[in-house]
């Protein structure tokens, strides 16, 4: 009997189309049930049409213990491969739910391996889209060796290449930690959860009854523990999120993000001279000055519904990419906790590690006083910020809008931790506290000796506010660049941008520091 050619042609086209089914219609059908996509819809969506190129689509599980003798897994339930995003080169892995509920086992775990080696090799984007029950039980520790292997290039490459986790459906006990250590982690509202440990064992332990949702849902983790930095009410919302942070990003840490060509017209806001109340104690929202300062519709907020005492994303300054970091007046004074200091010291050292310049809007009243925060570790926490701003080498930019008070000033970017230009507006507070606060204390005899102690207060309150609250006192110590005109915030940003194009600075030769986790 002759076997020619293209019969075998044929079988390597019905091997590709049996691994394209994954789990088989019925499981697609449920995955769809759910209102979940399956991982080849989902990649489909990522990149741009036409671009995907699979790695290892014949790789299958070798277990044949506890039932998985003779079981087929296509794939070993998840896919992975190349494509482009926004016309780039990126590396994805898409967990498969259809085949083994997504489980990792250890073949499953050397081809998310295996495309991280190629991304890091290839200086591109890696992107996950986890969609998985966990550790795949039948195979023992080999899952978990699994696990490690995938930690440790989570973690060799922080800060080589950008590592975005998408979380699509479940994600449970250590699948959770790889996402973790990436860059950046969307979820999808209702269909997505992340937990070391599920609502039942809970219960069982604690007694506490709770649901997934409840427990790990992408509200949670966006709002209340800071594990999420991105949710949408859809997966293809989610992935045009994705595909719209890419749009920012460089492609590794040795080149810069891509500048775009930009028309903004007169760079000369006049809005900003009334864009933020006079009076230093009444709140507004900083995204009034972001929005007028950057080019129009380029802010991507990142961490929006976390500590939203401070501000941070993405921007485009006449399309050149900045990274923002603005205290939110309107929200605890502006004041920078606990949360605020790990949102802002993160995101400050993901921009440093890949060239995209730092500018700072400020109006601070302090760190934020309490016994809670006090206990909770608030010294720690706000040290990140001190040493994120230190170690960073990008071009630094900060804009004191209203009040810069305390050791919050002075963590924020100053010109003692390295900021290339401090620029103030001409409303601008700066002093170790609040007027109210000082004259209080430097002049407590005075005012409890006086015959009207009130008209007394008011007096030194004002005396303090001439000689030390003011920008001039800062400035002519050097400790501000410039006082400027707010209408002209933009044009200075894009000046000094300009000016720091070509900026290289240097820090003492070391292993690697020891922030302050």
């Amino acid at each position: 009997m002759t076997i020619d050619i293209y019969e075998k042609i044929n079988e390597l086209y019905d091997k590709r189309r049996e691994v394209e089914l994954g789990g088989g219609d019925d499981r697609i059908d449920k995955q769809h049930e759910k209102g979940k996509l399956t991982a080849r819809e989902r990649i489909e969506l990522l990149v741009d049409e036409g671009t995907f190129v699979e790695l290892n689509p014949f790789i299958e599980h070798r277990c044949n213990d506890f039932g998985l003798q003779g079981k087929k897994g296509p794939g070993d339930g998840v896919v992975t491969g190349y494509g482009k995003v926004n016309g780039k080169p990126i590396y994805l892995f898409s967990q498969d739910f259809t085949v083994f509920g997504g489980a990792l086992g250890e073949m499953h775990a050397k081809k998310i391996a295996n495309v991280m080696d190629m991304a890091a090799k290839n200086g591109a984007p890696i992107v996950g889209l986890n969609d998985s029950g966990g550790a795949r039980i039948q195979e023992g520790v080999l899952s978990l060796d699994g696990y490690g292997h995938i930690f440790y290039r989570n973690s060799i490459y922080s800060g080589v290449i950008p590592q975005i986790s998408v979380i699509m459906g479940p994600c449970a006990g250590g699948a959770v930690y790889s996402p973790a250590i990436t860059d950046f982690v969307f979820m999808v509202e209702k269909t997505s959860q992340m937990f070391i440990t599920g609502p039942k064992v809970i219960e069982t332990v604690t007694g506490e009854k709770i649901s997934s949702e409840g427990l790990g849902g992408a509200k949670v983790h966006n709002a209340i523990s800071g594990n999420a930095h991105f949710s949408s009410s859809s997966e293809e919302e989610v992935l045009a999120q994705v595909r719209n942070l890419l749009s920012y990003l460089p492609q590794n840490n040795e080149q810069k993000p891509e500048r775009i060509s930009c028309e903004q017209g007169d760079d000369y806001r006049p809005d900003l001279a009334d864009a933020i109340p006079f009076d230093a104690i009444r709140p507004y929202d900083v995204r009034i000055v972001i929005n007028q300062v950057v080019d129009e519709g380029s802010f991507m907020e990142v961490h929006k519904d976390f500590a939203k005492n401070i501000v941070v994303g993405l921007a485009r300054l006449k399309g050149e990419v900045v990274g923002l970091v603005c205290n939110q007046p309107k929200v605890m004074a502006g004041g920078l906790d606990i949360d605020s200091s790990d949102k802002a010291s993160r995101f400050i050292r993901f921009c440093d590690s890949f060239n995209i310049p730092l500018i700072t809007f400020e109006d601070v009243t302090g760190f934020f006083p309490g016994v809670k925060q006090e206990h909770g570790g608030i010294i720690r926490h706000g040290a990140k910020i001190l040493y994120a701003y230190s170690e960073a080498t990008v071009p630094k930019l900060t804009v004191i809008l209203r009040k810069a008070y305390g050791g919050a000033y002075v963590a924020l970017n100053s010109k003692s931790i390295g900021a290339d230009l401090v620029f103030a507006w001409p409303n601008a507070e700066i002093a170790v506290m609040g007027p109210q606060g000082a004259a209080n204390i430097i002049f407590a005899r005075e005012i409890n000796e006086s015959d009207n102690p009130e008209e007394t207060r008011a007096q030194k309150i004002e005396e303090y506010r001439e000689k030390f609250a003011n920008p001039y006192v800062a400035a002519s110590q050097g400790m501000v660049d410039d006082v400027i005109d707010p209408r002209e915030t933009r044009i200075k940003l894009i000046q000094s941008l300009e000016m720091l194009r070509n900026k290289k600075e240097t820090r003492p030769y070391k292993k690697h520091g020891n922030i302050p986790l």
